[in-house]
């Protein structure tokens, strides 16, 4: 029998890219940073294990708070073990810019996840800053070593619209000599541009140029984590396709470079208000009231993917319940993610009776299908795990969901919310 609605209020937890940031700008700066509605997610917590073992002092006062005393990018320390950053790319991509300043050598690994994903999209730029930089497939794979120092300005004209790429980058040119650019194809989100001018850096953006001037401090600051999009797109969807629903969502982050998710499922007719937008903060925020709506079927591609590329999973799941068909174009990046989730969506979806078809850079979604439960599988994936929970409650019969744990990454508490708003005692 399927769920006969979701009802509720939740705070989903705090955006996981800011938190990345929060702590990573607060390691580098001078003095301390304060920062509230920090996502205790395994891979935001393998950040701070990095920053630990480069000498920095961070204490987690309760799951939302966290003090960073900031030592400089001069003061971090020389590292006397590896730096493991588990399953987050943002960390190891991110952390090879900032640690390109300094002449300390460090090796990088992660898990078994992380050593099959592309590092050469960060470690060849940085090369050509002057870089020293090597590992598995010259420079492709972890394990990496990195020995930085004398950095040199460049600019850089990315092939892909990437934050991780565009952040590593500008991070590096944070003591180069010169400016550093970085030139996208479109635009992707800017969390790295707004928090690095909250904490005094100066940064310059001109259409889809970012540069930064070489030599620049940091200064500790507080840091406000809103609600993470990404994670709200998972309760966004199920208040729309599951029958009787109102769900709000409070405190989401309402970055432009990040609600994609609200401009597709809105073009397929769903029903979400906005309340309470603050903007005088460098990251906006607002709440979000979803209720039950008939969806139809369109079309996701061009600028809008850098915008979405983590909801993906999500929308795919949408479309299957709307009416008609879905294209999703020029998301080649999904084969890159924490798995192939072009092929692990259709293969997955399909299990429980969708009709959908893996593209080169996509899928399409043969919309108003039935769904039934069936023995699926996460992959370790995140996304794909809290994915198949919410289509699990619009199937008929029972879904078992393996390694479902993995949605620990970035939503601890994503099944205590979906229980909740089921009524669940």
């Amino acid at each position: 029998m399927t769920l006969q609605g979701l009802n509720g209020v939740i705070q989903v937890p705090g955006d996981k890219s800011i938190s990345h940031r929060s702590v990573m700008f607060g390691s580098i700066a001078e003095g301390t940073t304060t920062i509230s509605g920090f996502l205790p997610g395994d891979d935001c917590l393998s950040t701070i294990s990095c920053f630990r073992k480069l000498g920095v002092e961070i204490e987690v006062v309760n799951e939302e708070t966290v003090i960073v005393k900031g030592r400089g990018i001069q003061g971090l320390q020389e590292p006397t073990e590896v730096l493991d950053v588990g399953n987050s790319g943002t960390t190891i991509r991110l952390i090879m810019g900032i640690l390109s300043n300094t002449a300390h050598h460090h090796t990088l690994i992660g898990d078994e996840s992380i050593a099959k994903r592309p590092m050469k999209r960060v470690t060849d730029p940085l090369r050509s800053m002057g870089i020293q930089l090597d590992g598995r497939e010259e420079g492709n794979f972890t394990p990496l070593s990195l020995r930085g120092g004398n950095v040199k300005g460049i600019t850089y004209k990315s092939p892909v619209a990437s934050a991780q790429v565009k952040s590593a980058i500008l991070l590096a040119g944070l003591q180069a000599e010169g400016v550093t650019t970085v030139i996208e194809p479109e635009k992707s989100r800017d969390h790295t541009e707004r928090m690095l001018e909250a904490f005094g850096v100066q940064v310059k953006e001109e259409g889809l140029s970012v540069s930064i001037e070489g030599g620049q401090t940091l200064t500790g600051t507080h840091i406000e984590v809103p609600g993470d999009i990404s994670s709200a797109a998972f309760f966004l969807v199920a208040g729309s396709i599951i029958s009787n629903s109102q769900i709000e969502l409070k405190k989401v982050g309402m970055n432009p470079t990040r609600t994609g998710i609200l401009d597709v499922l809105l073009n397929m007719g769903a029903s979400i208000e906005e309340k309470n937008l603050k903007t005088d903060v460098a990251e906006p925020f607002a709440d979000l009231v979803v209720k039950s709506a008939p969806l139809k079927g369109t079309e996701v591609g061009g600028d809008l993917i850098p915008r979405l590329i983590d909801e993906i999973p999500i929308i795919a799941l949408a479309a299957t319940q709307a009416q008609g068909t879905t294209v999703i174009k020029d998301a080649a990046e999904l084969k890159v993610k924490e798995t192939n989730r072009i092929d692990t969506v259709v293969n997955e979806l399909n299990k429980m009776g969708a009709n959908i078809e893996a593209t080169e850079d996509g899928m399409i979604i043969h919309g108003g299908t039935p769904l039934h439960g069936a023995s699926v599988n996460s992959h370790g994936d995140h996304r794909i795990g809290m994915m198949l929970a919410v289509a699990s409650c619009i199937a008929e019969g029972e879904t078992i969901i393996k390694n479902r744990e993995a949605v620990s990454v970035s939503y601890p508490s994503f099944f205590a919310h979906l229980d909740k708003l089921k009524g669940s005692k």
